[in-house]
């Protein structure tokens, strides 16, 4: 979409926040399945861009939280680099700066019925939908450790439960039931397979709440999408020097921000492939995301954190191929498809991910302790 696409609309929202310099240039960006996103390009020396999303106020029903969390997180990120970070080292990171409108001095500007932010962009930097080499894997990994490890001492309780439910597994299992329960009697091939898949793990649904409800795991601060291409590569490096798309961010498991990062990155042919019998669960990728993970985040890790690894990554990509299949038996409302059969055909591959992970359980805890160990005898 260019300026003239909309007769000015966009550009004017833009310029309706605290930009450095005139509007240059407008465009969209990326392929989110939630929100609508535009990079705006500024005058200055040198040029300077930004991101420009309309929240999707569907599945944000409350975003003028969803910006206090941005802003919050921000806050708390941006001292702890100024305070200086150790474990970077010389390394660059950047996180998203928020920009405030003009008129009200809000984080957000409201037009036409559309909730919008700007965000600064992270320059010279790139995203990859699929991981295409070990070191790649590994700077996934450390870069969400690092993101987890700057807000680890963030106090969950000041962040608002934007999306509640948000991973709560036995919940998308209870709306799955419910839309099943009010749809009509036939299904094709494929959607029998994928409910006899969820009656076979149904029990499974409940393991991290459980554990959460049972004092094991505890809240904290979490990214909420921490997949592939929501982590930053700094293209002269190839080191990871950002975290993107902080809509999610709010109280919860860090397993389930590990699950998510692990199934994301560990599917070399990516969630929207059709060749579902190709899908595997790289455990060679894994191993590499997870000792990067671990270096930057195992000093407050606790043993039953890593007792709940392999579960996390196994729940966590049956968990979105839920969320597919009842978005497609719903009629596709929440995730954004471009052909029939869309969602189904991305249950279908995080499904085949599940049973991937299933088959090489005692390898992936075999290198979760190898891990575990490794990390023990340095300290």
């Amino acid at each position: 979409m260019t300026l003239g696409d909309t007769n000015g609309e966009l550009a004017a929202i833009a310029a309706a926040f605290e930009l450095p310099g005139p509007i240059l240039g407008l465009e969209r960006l990326g392929n989110g399945n939630v929100n609508d996103s535009f990079l705006v390009v500024c005058d200055g020396a040198p040029l300077q861009r930004f991101v420009l999303q309309r929240l999707n106020r569907t599945v944000f029903a409350q975003p003028e939280l969803v910006m206090a969390n941005m802003m919050a997180v921000a806050e708390h990120v941006e001292a702890r680099l100024n305070g200086g970070c150790a474990l970077l080292g010389e390394r660059r990171w950047e996180h998203p700066r928020v920009l405030l409108s003009g008129a009200e001095g809000r984080p957000w500007v409201e037009r036409n019925g559309g909730f919008w932010r700007l965000i600064s962009y992270i320059e010279s930097s790139r995203s990859f939908d699929v991981v295409d080499s070990a070191e790649q894997a590994r700077e996934v990994g450390f870069g969400l450790g690092v993101f987890h490890h700057l807000i680890s001492d963030l106090p969950p309780a000041g962040l608002a439960d934007t999306l509640e439910g948000f991973h709560v597994t036995p919940r998308y299992l209870q709306h799955y039931d419910a839309v099943l329960a009010g749809g009509p009697d036939g299904a094709e091939s494929e959607e029998l397979q994928c409910r006899a898949f969820v009656e076979e793990r149904r029990d499974f649904a409940s393991v991290l709440e459980a554990a959460r409800e049972s004092g094991q795991l505890r809240l904290r601060p979490i990214h909420g999408d921490p997949k592939v291409n929501n982590v930053m590569m700094e293209v002269c490096s190839g080191r990871a020097c950002a975290l993107v798309d902080l809509d999610t961010v709010k109280p919860g498991l860090i397993h389930y921000d590990i699950g998510d990062c692990l199934r994301s990155c560990c599917n070399s042919l990516g969630e929207e492939t059709g060749d579902l019998e190709s899908v595997c669960f790289d455990v060679d990728l894994c191993r590499e995301v997870l000792s990067g993970y671990l270096a930057a985040a195992s000093g407050f890790l606790t043993a039953a954190d890593y007792d709940h690894l392999y579960v996390a990554m196994r729940l966590i990509s049956f968990e979105l191929g839920l969320r597919f299949f009842t978005d497609h038996l719903a009629g596709n409302v929440y995730f954004r498809t471009d052909r029939p059969g869309h969602n189904l055909q991305r249950a279908l591959v995080q499904f085949r991910l599940t049973e991937s992970i299933e088959a090489q359980e005692t390898r992936i805890q075999d290198l979760i302790a190898e891990l575990r160990a490794d990390l023990a005898s340095v300290r």
